[in-house]
């Protein structure tokens, strides 16, 4: 990592799925981009630490080979500002097809459209267009 690098970057442990999870993300935006990846030496697979950036964001990753007795949680969500409602539903659509909707999108009162989805990779996105 580099020097200029922000103080706190986000980090995503997997078991086994950071690769395909990586890929997705990336996939989902424009500026979506893969910027390292170390894969785990010896018998484990999987990556040991991954660099990536979606939004803007640079993210951290990793699989743990070792079986935790916890997941993700919705009280940590990736935060995303849309640029329209187009982008929102695209989002929407990608990040909910096998995950599941916390909140469907709708105007809640406090955005003009808001979604909140756990991904299937259980990762939480909340999605916003002010």
């Amino acid at each position: 990592m580099n020097t200029d690098d922000p103080a706190i970057t986000p980090f995503l442990m997997f078991e086994g799925a950071a690769t395909d999870a990586m890929n997705f993300y990336v996939s989902l935006f424009d500026d979506g981009e893969i910027l390292s990846v170390t894969p785990h030496q010896g018998e484990h697979t999987g990556v040991q630490l991954a660099e990536f950036k979606v939004a803007g964001q640079r993210l951290l990753c990793s699989d743990s080979y070792v079986k935790h007795a916890f997941t993700f949680t919705p009280s940590l969500s990736l935060f995303v500002k849309c640029r329209d409602e187009a982008e929102l539903t695209r989002l929407h659509a990608a990040l909910s097809d096998g995950g599941h909707d916390l909140m469907p999108p709708s105007n809640y009162g406090f955005s003009t459209r808001f979604a909140w989805v756990s991904d299937r990779f259980g990762v939480s996105w909340q999605l916003n267009l002010p």
